[in-house]
């Protein structure tokens, strides 16, 4: 099973012109959305640690993009950073009406590693930076008269895989944030929803596993095939547009049936 080209995906008019922030955009899965966004013909910011493969991203976007892709350095654990370059990309965008809180880490560790300042880091690179990026989004979507927050969770902790506690706290609770943010904030028009990826076919997921490894996986799907980004791609999308407007306060999978 192939992932559809870029000539039959589908088109969602109410993404154009959108100002759209999305973390962890310079590559694997963060990649394919700015990708997807900046195809919809929406205004897209990104945020990134790795500076080298963002420009290039940019780079490659750019000549054919209705709106250039802006990229902006940023370490995420660092929520007095994170705050700055929300507001560097509220200036630039001139708002944000979509936030997609992608970035994370899934380092393995095992239970008798784990150190206070370990257990602080892993929480900041997988879990903090998702409510202080939602709280500057959401003063931003108040004033625009509503938004779409997108949390990226993990597949990982329904699953109970192992060498991945940490991970795995954090993703866990992130779908108690998407049903918190979803109450307090509907009635100002903001749906806030969880993305589960399954085991997507990402260059850095490919350091983690053999080629048995990957058939293990496939057996265990429903599907026959790997996810790719673009599928992940295509379910945001849907839900940051307007088709999805009744859609708020709940997790989606695309991981093509693991289990």
């Amino acid at each position: 099973m192939q992932p559809n080209s870029s000539s039959n995906r589908a088109q969602y008019p109410s993404l154009a012109g959108k100002r759209v922030l999305v973390t962890g955009g310079g590559s694997g899965i963060g990649e394919a959305l700015v990708d997807g966004f900046v195809r919809q013909r929406a205004r897209v910011a990104f945020l990134d640690v790795a500076e080298a493969p963002s420009r290039a991203l940019v780079e490659r976007l750019s000549p054919d993009a209705a709106h250039a892709p802006v990229f902006l350095p940023c370490d995420l654990r660092d929520v007095a950073a994170l705050q700055a370059c929300m507001a560097e990309a509220d200036g630039l965008l001139g708002g944000i009406d979509i936030l997609i809180n992608n970035a994370a880490n899934d380092d393995r560790h095992t239970i008798d590693t784990v150190t206070p300042d370990y257990w602080d880091d892993r929480m900041a690179v997988n879990l903090r930076h998702q409510f202080f990026a939602a709280q500057y989004a959401a003063s931003a979507m108040k004033r625009a008269g509503g938004g779409v927050i997108l949390n990226f969770g993990s597949i990982s902790w329904h699953l109970a895989l192992g060498e991945l506690v940490l991970y795995q706290t954090a993703k866990a609770a992130i779908e108690g944030l998407t049903r918190s943010l979803a109450r307090d904030l509907g009635r100002n028009g903001i749906r806030v929803n969880t993305i589960v990826p399954g085991n997507v076919q990402t260059e850095r997921q490919m350091r983690w596993y053999s080629p048995e490894g990957e058939a293990e996986i496939v057996a265990a799907q429903c599907l026959d095939g790997r996810v790719q980004p673009e599928d992940v791609t295509a379910l945001v999308l849907f839900l940051a547009s307007d088709d999805a407007r009744m859609c708020t306060g709940h997790h989606y999978f695309v991981d093509a049936g693991w289990r």
